[in-house]
């Protein structure tokens, strides 16, 4: 479905709170939400009683969420399949997929590990992964008192940007999750210096700046026409020598969403996520959108 946001929904606490989120994010691109239940295929003999439970919390979880979001769209498909191969078809067509990054495993749901994994992996369009009890609070910085309130601004968007490939849609992405909210957006850039010169930064400050200096300038050219093209996102650009992922979790702590990329391969090797993807997946405590890009 062209112009929609997909959520995808197994009864756990972890999809419900993707389906809140993706709620969320539908009222602020204006679209409508649709959600979408996998039922994993059962033997006949015990096939009905998972079935009644499957179209129970489908229906009560399409009213619930038609009841505290009454300016969205919301509609519910169930169906059966591969749960990673059935919502990644579903989305296809979509803006955006969001699902829950842990799940129950069985007949209780599809959000295991290996599958919320794999769906990121092969996804044409961006996914964004939501923890169990996140909550709209979550998103937002604290009130005057020092607690979260969904009526106070939003935390900025993190963005991991790779200097030597800024993709277009990347950027874009993160840019404009930044604009929706009214937040700033903070791009972080981790680097290595190439083997052989490992042990002088460690002994020579100097050099350790020059790098440093050297990889700022990059990211701030690279950033000129997307500052020119969304004036009103404050953008905070910083180079920080060490492994990416690191930086990037501990950005996570003071973020309302983590945007990094996929990069799209037709290789031998097929689809999958790099390293820094991996690691904001695993540890990051906000939401995390994976956006595909072309090499």
């Amino acid at each position: 479905m062209v112009g929609t946001v997909v959520a995808g929904l197994d009864g756990s606490p972890e999809s419900r709170a993707a389906a809140e989120w993706a709620a969320r994010e539908a009222r602020l691109r204006g679209l409508p939400l649709k959600v979408v239940h996998v039922r994993e295929p059962v033997p006949d003999p015990f096939a009905q009683a998972p079935q009644r439970w499957s179209e129970r919390v489908a229906r009560e979880a399409g009213e619930g969420l038609r009841l505290r979001h009454p300016g969205v769209e919301v509609t519910v498909e169930q169906t059966g399949g591969r749960p990673a191969d059935v919502l990644v078809d579903a989305a296809k067509d979509a803006e955006l997929l969001v699902l829950g990054s842990r799940g129950l495993g069985g007949l209780g749901g599809f959000l295991v590990g290996s599958v919320g994994l794999s769906v990121a992996a092969h996804a044409e369009v961006p996914v964004v992964l939501v923890r169990a009890l996140t909550q709209a609070a979550d998103e937002h910085a604290p009130d005057p008192t020092g607690i979260p309130s969904a009526a106070a601004p939003f935390r900025p968007v993190v963005l991991g940007l790779a200097t030597d490939d800024p993709a277009p849609a990347l950027v874009a992405f993160a840019f404009e999750e930044a604009d929706r909210r009214g937040t700033a957006l903070r791009i972080v850039h981790g680097w290595n210096p190439p083997p052989y010169y490992t042990y002088n930064i460690a002994a020579d400050l100097e050099l350790h700046g020059d790098f440093t200096r050297e990889r700022t300038a990059t990211l701030t050219e690279a950033l000129r026409p997307w500052r020119q093209k969304y004036p009103t996102v404050e953008v905070v650009a910083e180079a920080r020598y060490g492994t990416p992922g690191n930086h990037l979790v501990d950005a996570a702590r003071e973020a309302s969403l983590v945007v990094v990329g996929r990069r799209v391969r037709r290789g031998t090797l097929g689809a999958r996520l790099g390293p820094v993807t991996h690691a904001v997946l695993h540890h990051s405590p906000c939401p995390v959108a994976v956006v595909p890009h072309r090499a």
